[in-house]
């Protein structure tokens, strides 16, 4: 996405520096400002935020502080890697069981593909086609390690399509434990279930609005992933 085209509400509540960050926020979390893109200039955001210099430089601190901006001397201010915003859930999450971990992003995503199914946008159908389409292909060269990457973009990109900046950034905050436990799955000589069926079937119910058809798809596709993460479990 070209910097230029990012637009900004004019700030108008009294906290003006909280607001430029929860925008600025947002747009990181919904993938609008992806990693390693430079962020507008002072003079640029000072003009879409209708605020003065210090507000922003502010706001590029307290966003800088958090690990999601970094400054490059000489260069401008940059997006950082995604990672986990809150540390200690991250922390936690690493000490989970995996099946706790598939529990809540059994509720994650089932509401994910039910607000994607309601709010996406054609860019957001994009790049979920883009990674569907790169999973398959890993799949057919039996490129582990290219298929989950690819699965796991798609699912984030599916949680960025609900337009909501929390429940996106508490998915990604699931990504690496769920990573892990897809790694286990398709370890085991017995896994046979990529659910590709199931993942386009969530694209096209996403693609055509169907709310019903999204929640099914996902029940289908996270119950059985659950029935092989329990045997597993039970075989260790």
């Amino acid at each position: 996405m070209n910097k230029g085209s990012l637009s900004f509400q004019t700030v108008r509540r009294k906290q003006i520096v909280d607001e430029v960050v929860e925008q600025l926020q947002r747009k990181i979390s919904l993938g609008e400002l992806t990693p390693g893109m430079q962020i507008p200039t002072e003079p640029e955001l000072m003009s879409q935020f209708a605020v003065g210099r210090s507000t922003i430089r502010e706001a590029v601190r307290v966003l800088v502080h958090a690990g999601l901006l970094e400054k490059k001397q000489g260069q401008g201010t940059f997006v950082c890697g995604q990672k986990p915003i809150q540390e200690p859930l991250d922390y936690r999450l690493r000490r989970a069981e995996i099946l706790e971990v598939y529990e809540v992003r059994r509720m994650l995503e089932l509401e994910a593909a039910k607000l994607a199914a309601e709010r996406r946008d054609d860019e957001d159908l994009k790049t979920m086609r883009q990674y569907l389409d790169q999973r398959q292909a890993a799949l057919d060269r039996n490129d582990v390690k290219g298929y989950l990457d690819a699965d796991v973009a798609y699912h984030s990109a599916v949680a960025a399509a609900t337009k909501n900046a929390v429940l996106a950034d508490l998915y990604h905050s699931f990504t690496d434990v769920m990573r892990t436990a897809l790694e286990i799955l398709v370890g085991d000589p017995e896994y046979k279930g990529h659910f590709t069926l199931q993942h386009e079937k969530i694209y096209e119910a996403i693609r055509d609005r169907d709310v019903q058809a999204a929640e099914k798809y996902s029940l289908q596709h996270l119950d059985e992933t659950s029935l092989d993460l329990q045997r597993l479990v039970n075989e260790q």
